[in-house]
């Protein structure tokens, strides 16, 4: 199933009424930039690989709380 861009626009609106801590990690996109500009954003760079394929990656860290 895919998660189009209105869900995360759903999740953003989420974050900012709920009264509990709200982590999440995306793909490091600027739609993802701009759907979550108003939250808090870390980004970090991953390595995934599979068998002695390795790839670099960049996620955001988004969270709700400081």
């Amino acid at each position: 199933m895919a998660f189009g861009l209105e869900q995360y626009s759903i999740i953003d609106s989420l974050a900012h009424s709920i009264s509990g801590k709200m982590i999440i990690s995306v793909n490091e996109i600027p739609e993802m930039r701009h759907t979550f500009k108003n939250l808090h954003i870390d980004v970090v760079d991953l390595k995934y690989s599979l068998g002695s394929n390795c790839h670099s990656k960049r996620e955001l860290i988004i969270r709700n709380f400081v």
